[in-house]
């Protein structure tokens, strides 16, 4: 009975990320989807903040006062008898390290490219960190309806930096003001854009060459009509077919057009996810590959989100769930600290908002309360001795110390910092030479959330001011004596972390260099397995 029951909830669940550059409309297109789940009735634009209207998504003050996307949104709705399990990524490059971290915990991604600016920085660094796990991608060119890049120009470029097969599904007819819709290649069906004043939305055409009948010359135009049955007799032949065996492997991605802003398009993208999107996929611990069919529950920890509800001043856990069922009520072992807590109010969410929940299962991510104990990283099972592994913390790369503008507030400032690092905001260092506060991030906005957030959500003053750290290497050794020696000599340039492992911040590449030449038995590690 179990394995029938489970082997269901399994087959209709979807896990998927969706990563962009900045700007290319990822949250437009996640509200969207929403809005296709009825989990929403109207989207907030970013665009709209003047009316008090702001992207579902983005539940943050600091991001509806700046229209940014700076922490990941986790998003629970259905779709056609499907659950979805929708995590919406920041944008902006300088919160990267979360989304590595999201990344670990899909079992797919959808790309938005726009259309006229093709592959930028930000996508390029995200899709090496999916192709590190060969995670299966679906692609949107979005924004057709603007002035765009020439499509088999941007499939060209999406094939040589994805390193994949581009396998087109629709087809755009034509760009910008002339946009008439896209053609779908497998249901050979033209789906008209919504501006255009003619008798259907869809038309459906079982040969290319029909593109010359009396409607279709109507609906977009005898020119556009020959030269898009041309293009797509072109496009049919040259590139492969869809194989979902391929797309599961990581090695061929979907191509889908459209135009989010005006919700054209990701309809088509959404029934694709539930098509051929993989059903909850296995994880790998440090002792065996659990696999989602197994009856006893296993999950863990992806992301740590403090003061989700002020008023309380809370922290929530979120727990991509592996195997087994979560029941409300039931004995779970934390593996770190070696210790059960009794579960009885997780919780699903859509973006800020949260519901209790009474079950849950593997592919579906899970809020607990979290009072200080639980770390990114951390495993939790019904008595099983595992870890998942995976899950890194980066190496900052700009650095900022921190002072308070009134003083007696330091308690406050370590427990607010503290939580604020837990949840992968920046990172703390506590030099060993002094009491000093030193922060590490991947991006300045990074500091300038920690400042505001701190403000807004601890009630603490805060500034920062450069500091002459430039590079981070955590540091080990098999040898005690070594590491020892090390901290003696090298004491002004030694750190500890907030779970107390000891780094090594370098004024300059010379000062690294120099020193790990020195010191050939200890290594200097770029990045650190969460603990």
């Amino acid at each position: 009975m179990f394995e029938n029951k489970h082997e269901q909830e399994l087959i209709k669940r979807r896990t998927f990320a969706i990563i962009s550059h900045p700007d290319a409309g990822k949250t437009t297109i996640t509200e969207k989807m929403l809005l296709f789940g009825k989990a929403i009735h109207i989207s907030g634009t970013i665009k709209g903040r003047k009316n008090g209207k702001y992207a579902k998504s983005d539940w943050m003050n600091i991001e509806k006062e700046r229209g940014i996307s700076v922490t990941t949104s986790v998003m629970q709705f259905t779709y056609k008898n499907i659950l979805i399990n929708l995590l919406d990524t920041p944008g902006h490059q300088d919160f990267s390290e979360d989304t590595y971290r999201i990344l670990t915990a899909v079992d797919c991604c959808v790309v938005i490219i726009d259309a006229a600016k093709g592959i930028e920085e930000r996508t390029r660094k995200l899709i090496e960190v999916t192709r590190i796990h060969s995670t299966p991608i679906i692609t949107f060119i979005n924004k057709l309806d603007r002035d765009s890049c020439d499509p088999i120009s941007l499939l060209d470029e999406i094939e040589k930096d994805f390193k994949m097969h581009c396998i087109p599904i629709t087809w755009p007819i034509s760009c910008g003001k002339n946009f008439q819709g896209v053609y779908h290649i497998y249901d050979k069906t033209i789906h008209f854009y919504k501006h255009k004043i003619i008798k259907k939305k869809s038309y459906v055409i079982q040969d290319i060459t029909n593109f010359s009948d009396s409607f279709v010359k109507e609906s977009i135009g005898v020119d556009l009509s020959e030269y898009i049955s041309k293009e797509l007799e072109l496009i049919i032949n040259i590139y492969l077919k869809f194989n979902h065996k391929k797309f599961l492997e990581a090695m061929i991605t979907p191509i889908f057009f459209g135009s989010a802003l005006s919700n054209f398009g990701v309809d088509h993208l959404l029934n694709s996810i539930i098509q051929w999107a993989p059903s909850p996929l296995y994880r790998q611990s440090n002792k065996r590959r659990v696999n989602p069919q197994e009856k006893k529950f296993t999950g863990f920890v992806f992301k740590i989100q403090a003061n989700m509800d002020l008023k309380h001043r809370d922290r929530i856990a979120f727990i991509r769930i592996v195997s087994g069922k979560y029941k409300k009520g039931m004995k779970l072992k934390h593996v770190r600290i070696k210790k059960y807590i009794i579960v009885s109010d997780a919780f699903s969410f859509l973006a800020g908002e949260r519901i209790l929940i009474k079950n849950a299962y593997p592919g579906d991510v899970i809020g607990l309360h979290n009072h200080g104990t639980i770390k990114i990283g951390d495993t939790f099972t019904e008595g099983e001795d595992i870890k998942f592994i995976g899950i890194p913390s980066f190496a900052p790369e700009i650095f900022r110390q921190i002072y308070l503008k009134n003083p007696l507030k330091q308690k406050q400032l370590k427990k607010g910092l503290m939580q604020l690092s837990e949840e992968g905001t920046v990172q703390v260092f506590r030099p060993i030479i002094n009491n000093n506060l030193i922060l590490g991030a991947i991006g300045m906005l990074q500091f300038d959330v920690v400042i505001e957030r701190l403000k807004i959500e601890y009630n603490i003053d805060a500034i920062y001011e450069k500091v002459n750290i430039i590079l981070a290497r955590w540091i080990r050794s098999k040898n005690n004596d070594s590491i020892n020696n090390f901290k003696k000599n090298y004491s002004s340039y030694l750190a500890y972390d907030n779970n107390n492992n000891l780094i090594y911040l370098s004024p300059s590449i010379a000062n690294l260099n120099i020193v790990m030449t020195q010191h050939s038995d200890i290594f200097f590690d770029l990045t650190r397995e969460q603990e």
